[in-house]
């Protein structure tokens, strides 16, 4: 008897509920073509979050640190310390401060906070409110990285940008995202700007909205950016790993410094209020 096969084209999506760290919350895709838009929500409470409500040293259980001074990619001019110099906590905010001092041989410190396996996500909304750094040579940013890079090194496992400014071009933030197919070195990376103004001197809300189907970005409730899920597989879309959060302020670089770095700036400081993410919700 023969039989007739029919293509089914499918997308299942798995959740295992876990704590706040989600380490063992694994989303399984299987990817045949477009993915749809299930128009997924999200829990109204924090799933993990940091409100800065005491002092000293940033949360040792929610944060750490990346350290070193070698450029880190983009020829990069500080040297990144756990010191309480550069990243300290008072006054309900975290202080993220670039200074100009020689530390290791670099001219510049600062501090590149991580959540790395001590908050990592898959799927979500996450939100910061932030006052960003003054003056020409800093380049703060608040993004995400894959925490276990299995589909190869950058930008292969993807990076997620949900603020990223340069001093030079105050007025201006990004939204962005890399992967292998698109990535700003091909000068295609999928991206989105919104004028601020008073970035520099109040605090917005940047926030993405991380589902199987998009990553969409907002500043202060407003939409302007998407990254559409294509279905061609990860070169495309390698954001259906964990990633974790990152805070920094970078000095000069390849992007940063175009301008070159005025040293009369420092030091300079981005503030963070709080940072919250909350957990989508899964349909079947």
């Amino acid at each position: 008897m023969m039989k007739k096969v029919f293509a089914i084209f499918f997308l299942t999506v798995s959740l295992v509920s876990s704590c706040q760290t989600s380490h063992s919350s694994k989303y399984q895709i299987i990817l045949p073509g477009p993915v749809q838009d299930l128009d997924w929500q999200f829990e109204t409470t924090p799933a993990w979050s940091d409100e800065f409500n005491y002092n000293g040293l940033p949360d040792p259980a929610k944060w750490d640190y990346d350290i070193g001074g070698h450029g880190w990619g983009n020829n990069e001019l500080q040297y990144y310390t756990n010191r309480i110099d550069n990243a300290v906590v008072s006054d309900g905010r975290l202080q993220i401060v670039a200074k100009k001092e020689t530390f290791e041989g670099k001219e510049f410190t600062s501090a590149r906070l991580v959540s790395r396996n001590k908050g990592d996500f898959l799927y979500g909304r996450i939100e910061v409110s932030a006052k960003l750094p003054s003056g020409r040579g800093t380049w703060p940013a608040i993004w995400m990285l894959p925490t276990d890079w299995e589909y190869g090194g950058w930008p292969k496992s993807g990076e997620i940008d949900i603020m990223e400014h340069v001093g030079y071009n105050p007025d201006v933030v990004h939204i962005s995202t890399h992967t292998e197919a698109y990535y700003w070195v091909l000068g295609n990376n999928k991206t989105a700007t919104m004028t601020v103004p008073t970035a520099r001197t109040d605090f917005h809300t940047y926030r993405i909205d991380w589902t199987p189907f998009a990553v969409r970005g907002f500043i202060d409730g407003v939409h302007i950016f998407t990254h559409i899920n294509e279905g061609t597989g990860y070169q495309s879309w390698p954001f259906d790993k964990r990633f974790h959060l990152l805070l920094n302020i970078a000095v000069g670089g390849n992007w940063g410094g175009q301008q070159g770095v005025d040293p009369a700036i420092f030091p300079a400081t981005m503030e963070i209020d709080w940072v919250r993410y909350y957990r989508m919700i899964p349909k079947s």
